[in-house]
């Protein structure tokens, strides 16, 4: 009997907490980071670039991270870190955190080659570089070892596949193709990773940034080339797509356009782990910390998304929304009505005292077993107000009391 080909799969590779925490001007706390992880979990994301494992302040929080990885909170999602592909990172990473996944980057291009290490090296040097550095994390005993090619479409194409053979001998698990400047378009990157892939079969990461508004369009043609090629892709997002400069692929709008498009509804196999009624919940949880509001227009959860005003609209989604709606906004999470409070409302802040607080749990049905328990939990609320610098949100505060020792360290810095 002939065996069933597998079908490769398309997987989503968030890195908010890495690339979307670079944006100039824009930032989250250690806190905030861990709920974003905690969300992208619940929403089946495959993989969280959550870290920079060779800075210091990073240290507890991936510490705190990894623990909920043994509690079994913060699974199945992979967490991985970032680094530069160089032996110093590497040996730093592996000594200074228990980090099992990493993602080691180096640049490419000629415009980089020349305009970052300004002579000191060559291309034979950015290869040497690269596999030493992927010698050790496997020596290290690093599980997942992803290679990134640094402004990858500005790149010449035979040089990556020798880059991308050489990390592949040496044990990459997989390669990042890195639009850096949002150079390529869905057609060359179309082709440019079908030439990678068909001379290297590697697992392809597909990293673009919005520089000319193609972000969504790009990565998704870079995923149908590494899969039609015959390789697994992975899609690299951001919650609302936040990133550096014009920003990252947006997470929903790429998820829904995998699952939507003509293209590539039915034709191509997206992570079945997907989740997309989380899609509300993350979005408006990531506008809150980043404090960007979304766009009205913004895919699935902008204010417009399901809104009609005009009377040939209006009257064709009452009739039947599929006239004028590709998918439901139920299934994004949307729909149930939002409480606000317009009365008396008592919060829990840094100056909170201990009947405040009390009335604000049990208003989330989170019960105490005596004072001296609610006052531990009180004295952690007070530090996760000064840490985030905002009010806390009902998962934070429920977070805190499910996990105080943890919330504890990632409120601890270590210098």
């Amino acid at each position: 009997m002939k065996k069933k080909k597998k079908k490769n799969i398309i997987r989503m590779v968030d890195v908010t907490n890495r690339d979307g925490v670079q944006t100039s001007r824009v930032c989250l706390s250690k806190l905030q980071k861990t709920m974003i992880n905690i969300y992208l979990n619940e929403m089946g994301v495959y993989q969280s670039e959550f870290s920079f494992p060779m800075t210091s302040h990073e240290a507890n929080y991936i510490d705190a991270n990894l623990q909920l990885v043994h509690l079994g909170v913060l699974k199945p999602i992979m967490l991985s870190g970032w680094i530069r592909a160089i032996v110093k990172d590497v040996d730093a990473a592996t000594k200074n955190t228990k980090i099992q996944n990493l993602h080691l980057s180096i640049s490419t291009s000629k415009q980089m080659i020349e305009g970052k290490f300004q002579g000191r090296v060559n291309k034979k040097d950015v290869v040497k570089m690269m596999t030493e550095a992927v010698d050790l994390a496997k020596k290290r005993g690093v599980r997942h070892i992803g290679v990134n090619a640094e402004d990858a479409s500005r790149s010449d194409l035979d040089y990556l596949v020798t880059f991308a053979k050489a990390a592949k001998e040496h044990g990459a698990t997989r390669l990042r193709y890195c639009d850096t400047l949002g150079y390529d378009d869905p057609f060359t990157i179309y082709k440019r990773i079908s030439y990678i892939v068909d001379k290297v079969k590697i697992p392809i990461g597909i990293h673009c940034h919005n520089d000319l508004g193609l972000v969504v369009a790009t990565s998704i043609a870079g995923a149908k080339a590494a899969i039609d090629s015959g390789v697994d892709a992975y899609v690299n997002t951001t919650v609302n797509g936040t990133g550096e400069r014009a920003g990252n692929a947006d997470l929903v709008s790429v998820i829904l356009a995998l699952r939507y498009s003509s293209g590539f509804a039915g034709k191509y196999k997206l992570d079945p782990k997907i989740n997309l009624s989380k899609a509300w919940k993350i979005a408006s949880y990531a506008s809150r910390a980043f404090g960007i509001p979304i766009p009205i227009n913004q895919p699935g959860v902008g204010a417009n998304a399901f809104a009609h005003e005009s009377g040939i609209h209006a009257d064709g989604a009452l009739k039947d929304r599929r006239n004028y709606e590709l998918y439901d906004f139920e299934e994004l999470g949307r729909g149930k009505p939002e409480v606000i409070d317009t009365g008396r409302k008592i919060t829990a802040g840094e100056y909170s005292g201990i009947k405040g607080f009390r009335n604000v749990y049990e208003r989330l049905e989170v019960k105490f077993d005596n004072e001296k328990e609610a006052a531990k939990i009180l004295e952690l609320v007070r530090y996760a107000n000064i840490h985030n610098q905002s009010p806390l949100a009902k998962d934070e505060l429920k977070f805190i009391s499910t996990h105080p020792e943890i919330a504890k360290k990632l409120f601890t810095m270590s210098l």
